[in-house]
């Protein structure tokens, strides 16, 4: 008998029917004998329709009041949910975050969570109960309700399964797991039957919307193995995210292609080649809470060099426009800029154990003419910034490349 943790999303509790539907499969799970903690998301679309309410009151909602908002989402589905297995004749019982409780800290509308008292839900479990969490939602020290940010019902259900050293914590989405790139784009690619956590993360920060990447990390920090599943298929197995990169003798040496279509790219040409530049030019980007990924530095000329780096799309405006402010103060000839990048990633473990994967990626880009404007890599992955225009074509043929559309690859 498994304590198992189940998290199912909006798409997966969106209509009443669906939420019945997802009481007969706990309902199957438990009369196998398991231990159930089951985590909603709101109803798809609940969310941001509260969101948009709020923001018709106010256009820059208090962040204490929004996430007093935007909490009741998932408060309506718990209820339901219960509801729907109290029909089936099973004793259930919800709970909100601050019921719980989930601690978190104090920052609205991103808080993180600290610690869970999960001595109710176990005694709960102990009378047999299913116990129903309200995902997303926590409460700080002074009682005031929290919510975790976008995807926040991932990491609520990974922080139970921590508390609670559950045996599985399943994510139940709209796919039926991790797959090599998205089958949307290349039809070929194919369901992994497990992939490591290194390299699920890695595919999250990369671009991949399975997971939420706050989830996979706190997955890893507390060993809790994850399984990625269809809400509206039976009897999948779906993906395995585990710790064990030697299931298979001969593991592939790339797991996946992952993308992300919202790069721009940010170049200060002509600036003095001194000691502290790259700290003056990117220091006010950082105050300003601007995330940048790819960083290249030219080799300097006549005591001059050009910095490159790259940003979300949606924060391209708002760093030129620092960069601008800034360009006398650091010397800087003009700033130049592209926001219609995009970035290209191979991603698996078995890069360190094999040699000419890089020179493999860049010459397959080679030979569709595609040009490689930036590089960054780990020990697990190369990135690639490319013009977006040739996006999917970059994916399609390094997912050819590298073999991933082979059963066994």
């Amino acid at each position: 008998m498994a304590l198992i943790v189940q998290k199912y999303g909006g798409t997966s509790v969106g209509s009443t029917g669906r939420i019945k539907n997802v009481a007969k499969r706990v309902a199957r799970w438990q009369a196998q004998g398991h231990r159930l903690v089951v985590v909603p998301s709101a109803m798809s679309g609940e969310t941001n329709r509260l969101i948009a309410l709020a923001k018709e009151i106010s256009p820059n909602p208090d962040p204490r009041e929004l996430d007093v908002i935007a909490s009741t989402g998932e408060q309506v589905t718990i209820g339901l949910l219960s509801m729907a297995l109290m029909e089936l004749g099973l004793k259930a019982k919800s709970y909100t975050g601050a019921q719980v409780k989930v601690l978190t800290d104090s920052a609205f509308t991103k808080a993180r969570i600290i610690s869970i008292d999960d001595e109710r839900i176990r005694a709960d479990l102990a009378a047999g109960y299913i116990v129903v969490v309200a995902g997303f939602q926590g409460v700080d020290e002074n009682g005031n309700i929290t919510t975790l940010g976008r995807g926040g019902s991932d990491t609520s259900a990974v922080a139970l399964a921590a508390a609670l050293k559950a045996d599985e914590c399943q994510i139940y989405t709209d796919v039926d797991g991790v797959y090599t790139t998205d089958p949307r784009i290349v039809p070929e690619a194919r369901r992994l039957d497990s992939i490591t956590f290194e390299e699920m993360l890695e595919m999250a920060s990369l671009g991949s919307k399975v997971l939420q990447i706050r989830s996979v990390e706190f997955a890893g920090k507390y060993k809790v193995k994850l399984r990625v599943l269809s809400s509206f298929e039976e009897g999948g197995e779906g993906t395995l995210i585990t710790f064990e990169d030697d299931i298979k003798m001969e593991r592939p040496i790339i797991s996946g292609i992952a993308f992300n279509r919202d790069e721009a790219k940010l170049t200060v040409l002509g600036v003095p080649d001194r000691p502290g530049i790259a700290y003056q030019i990117l220091g006010p980007i950082a105050d300003a809470n601007i995330d940048v990924d790819m960083i290249i530095q030219n080799v300097g000329h006549d005591g001059m060099t050009d910095f490159s780096f790259t940003v979300n799309r949606n924060e391209y405006e708002k760093a030129k426009a620092i960069l601008e402010q800034v360009k006398g103060h650091i010397g800087a000839r003009e700033i130049a800029g592209d926001n219609r990048m995009a970035k290209v990633s191979v991603v698996g473990v078995g890069m360190r154990s094999h040699v000419g994967i890089a020179s493999k990626m860049f010459r397959t880009l080679a030979e569709e003419g595609i040009n490689i404007q930036m590089i960054s890599t780990s020990e697990i992955k190369i990135s690639v910034a490319i013009d977006e225009k040739y996006l999917e074509l970059a994916v399609r043929v390094l997912h050819k490349a590298f073999e991933l559309d082979q059963v066994g690859a």
